[in-house]
């Protein structure tokens, strides 16, 4: 292990932070501390590929117990943190926003009072290349007009719902503790993930799984509000770029530059699944779509313009949505052994999905 890079990952058996575990170890160099607390939406089996690697550690930490932080950072000894641990669900959040807030906003809140009891403490070595990375999401500048606009690092911030408030509140944080106490930082805010191990209840899987069960696909309102969609493995190799090379005190928003409707995300399922999977019964997907009435504040369009992190890091979204949707359709129906225990559950196809995960 001696020159590795340790990486403390929080949330790391989530969608997005599985992905980052998974490459950062697949492409080596790295040691990686995966702190996760396992709620609903954490799964140790997305983490199978790596899980006997001997630069792979497991904990399973609520981010809210700063005692157990400063005991992980004093073990592990980490050159960067990557502060993904997050409620992400805006239907979980308009139901229960006081986990929303424990989480996204006391959680980071204990993260940065241990990180930086951590940092003071380094030698001037290691405190030079030290980085908080926060990543958040680009729900936190609120919603565009169908017809125009898009998000920059410079937007300014208008949550709509619990969810993207409780993030603009973690973001806000962190900026603090950069500004006031010297903390160096970096944050992301991305558009929407998608891809394999994403979450049952987020919408691309659970049009997929509810395709496969012959139940309806619904969709919210008229299917026209737009998101911006990013393949996940883009996004994790984004996030090891902005962790290692991003200026400190900086945000950078990383978007795929592929908004679809929700009505186009959905019937682009049905038609590839139509071919890969024809339905027993004969019929289009498509005759199983339906819409249902809208949630509140749900916002128009999301669009983010990634100029900053191609100019300054060189990052590119290397998987178009076209090959990324039938990418991931193939990883479902050939896992089933990683969705079906958790599709089991009392809430599997309860809820739409539309958030990071």
């Amino acid at each position: 292990m001696t020159g590795k890079f340790t990486v403390l990952v929080t949330g790391g058996a989530g969608f997005i932070g599985s992905a980052v575990c998974r490459r950062l170890i697949s492409i080596g160099g790295y040691r990686v501390i995966n702190l996760d607390q396992l709620t609903y939406a954490g799964n140790r089996a997305s983490l199978r590929p790596i899980e006997n690697s001997p630069d792979y550690v497991f904990s399973k930490t609520n981010i809210c117990n700063e005692t157990a932080i400063r005991e992980l950072l004093r073990t592990y000894r980490p050159d960067a943190i990557m502060h993904l641990a997050a409620e992400s669900h805006v239907d979980r959040s308009i139901d229960g926003p006081a986990a929303f807030v424990e989480t996204n906003v006391i959680g980071t809140f204990r993260m940065l009072n241990a990180a930086l009891d951590y940092w003071r403490k380094l030698d001037d070595e290691k405190r030079g290349r030290f980085r908080f990375h926060h990543i958040s999401t680009d729900e936190v500048f609120g919603d565009l007009p169908f017809d125009s606009g898009i998000f920059t690092e410079n937007t300014p911030y208008a949550p709509s719902s619990p969810y993207s408030a409780s993030k603009a509140a973690s973001d806000h944080f962190v900026r603090a503790w950069h500004e006031t106490y010297g903390l160096p930082i970096v944050l992301s805010n991305c558009s929407n993930n998608y891809g394999p191990y994403h979450f049952p209840e987020k919408l691309i899987p659970l049009v997929i799984l509810n395709a496969l069960d012959d139940k309806p696909l619904p969709i919210y309102g008229k299917g026209e509000n737009v998101r911006d969609w990013l393949f996940v493995e883009d996004h994790a190799r984004a996030l090891e770029l902005v962790m290692r090379e991003g200026r400190n005190g900086q945000s950078y928003n990383i978007g795929g530059g592929s908004e679809r409707t929700n009505l186009q995300v959905v019937e682009t399922i049905c038609d590839l699944l139509d071919k890969k999977r024809p339905s027993l019964l004969g019929n289009s997907y498509r005759s199983q779509i339906a819409f249902v009435v809208d949630r509140p504040g749900h916002d128009r369009r999301y669009a983010i313009d990634a100029t900053k992190i191609r100019s300054e890091l060189g990052w590119t979204p290397t998987v178009t949505f076209e090959e990324g949707i039938s990418a991931t359709i193939d990883w479902y129906l050939e896992n089933s052994w990683w969705w079906q225990p958790l599709r089991k559950q009392r809430y599997a196809g309860e809820r739409l999905g539309t958030a990071k995960g």
